[in-house]
């Protein structure tokens, strides 16, 4: 997620980076931005490689170019280098938590949390390394374990901003949107500057069906991220229910082109061409909702009808046939299954046994007849 490459994209120094502001001058040299200056890290990685190449034994090179590493993205190598330091030294806590950090990128959840308790059981503990832990609980979905853990971060950093954010994401999880809105708004208040926090609000505030709270989150966001796909639907979602339904559609239009996943984007155009009887439109946008979210109201529906009115009668009958056995017993969709089938039979049939042309053939040779005579 976008506040785990935020909070936990520092290396050695294990502190937090800010991706829209600058860093005190107290901070460390990584704390620059690296959204701006990419060719940072890579550039110190590169330096520490004649270090290395003088002292091939020396485990805190390997894990301060693994950590370099990883802050430039290179995931793979980073790995290896701190596989090397640790293999060199398995004493130090540190190694561990950014071998953490690294399996995090890869997404291996459980292996990441196995290093991090290694990290904890070698004496490392950081606000850093209960954040990343809490992240990952989340993203296996054990929501109370990631709650916990956030807040032994808090316990630490009151004012962290991330873990705010993460432990609003879990009591929305948890349908305790209450609590969910607490939090977000504790994290904004910290750090006003983060889309994703802003696109949460606004999503809440969208689904409490308060618009006019949800185009504030929307404005600011956009601001600061504007190529950001889902702050997009967002503000199309505030102006639909607004009644402005041009410039929602704008606003779906856009957020599809920045981003081809946003599935909702997809499904609220298409409502909209199938409204208007624009079937041909609709199709491609149902199909990607419809992949991406198959129990999307009504869209596997919608997307079958368009197929028949477009003349697409065998697409039509494989979206009847799975709302058959999405729907079991629904006499319904059995009729429309038959009814399909019935036409796709007959289309068949008319293209098989269709007569061919007669082709020409030459006259018959007029045979003599003798003249009978009385």
């Amino acid at each position: 997620m976008r506040f785990l490459r935020l909070f936990l994209g520092v290396a050695s120094s294990a502190m937090l980076l800010s991706a829209c502001e600058s860093a005190p001058a107290s901070r460390s040299e990584t704390m620059v931005n690296l959204a701006t200056v990419q060719s940072g890290p890579q550039v110190q990685a590169q330096e520490l490689e004649g270090a290395i190449a003088r002292q091939p034994r020396k485990a805190s090179l390997y894990a301060r170019r693994a950590a370099f590493r990883l802050d430039a993205g290179q995931v793979t190598a980073a790995l290896e280098d701190i596989n090397r330091a640790i293999d060199l030294d398995d004493d130090d806590g540190e190694f561990y938590f950014t071998k953490a950090r690294a399996l995090r990128a890869q997404n291996r959840l459980t292996a990441t949390l196995a290093a991090a308790q290694e990290a904890s059981r070698r004496g490392f503990s950081s606000p850093e390394l209960n954040l990343l832990v809490g992240e990952t609980q989340l993203a296996s979905r054990h929501y109370q374990d990631a709650i916990d853990q956030l807040d032994r971060t808090l316990q630490q950093e009151p004012d962290h901003a991330g873990a705010l954010f993460y432990k609003g994401v879990a009591y929305l999880a948890l349908t305790d949107t209450v609590q969910a809105l607490q939090y977000l708004r504790a994290s904004t208040a910290r750090d006003p500057r983060q889309p994703e926090t802003l696109h949460q609000l606004a999503f809440l505030s969208n689904a409490y069906r308060l618009p006019t709270e949800a185009v504030v989150y929307t404005r600011r966001g956009l601001k600061l991220a504007p190529t950001y796909g889902l702050l997009w639907y967002d503000h199309g979602r505030q102006f639909e229910l607004q009644n402005q339904p041009d410039s929602a559609l704008r606003c779906y239009a856009r957020a599809i082109q920045l981003d081809t996943t946003l599935y909702r984007a997809d499904y609220r155009l298409a409502l909209a061409a199938f409204k208007l009887r624009r079937y041909a439109t609709a199709i491609p946008h149902l199909q990607r909702a419809v992949r991406r979210a198959p129990r999307l109201p009504d869209a596997r529906q919608m997307l079958a009808e368009s197929f028949e009115s477009v003349g697409r009668t065998a697409d039509a009958l494989a979206q009847y046939r799975q709302l058959v056995v999405e729907n079991p017993g629904n006499r319904h969709w059995t009729f429309k299954v038959w009814k399909a089938g019935e036409k796709a039979r007959q289309l068949r049939a008319d293209s098989l046994y269709r007569r061919r042309p007669v082709e020409p053939i030459a006259p018959l040779v007029q045979r003599f007849k003798p003249t009978i005579t009385e």
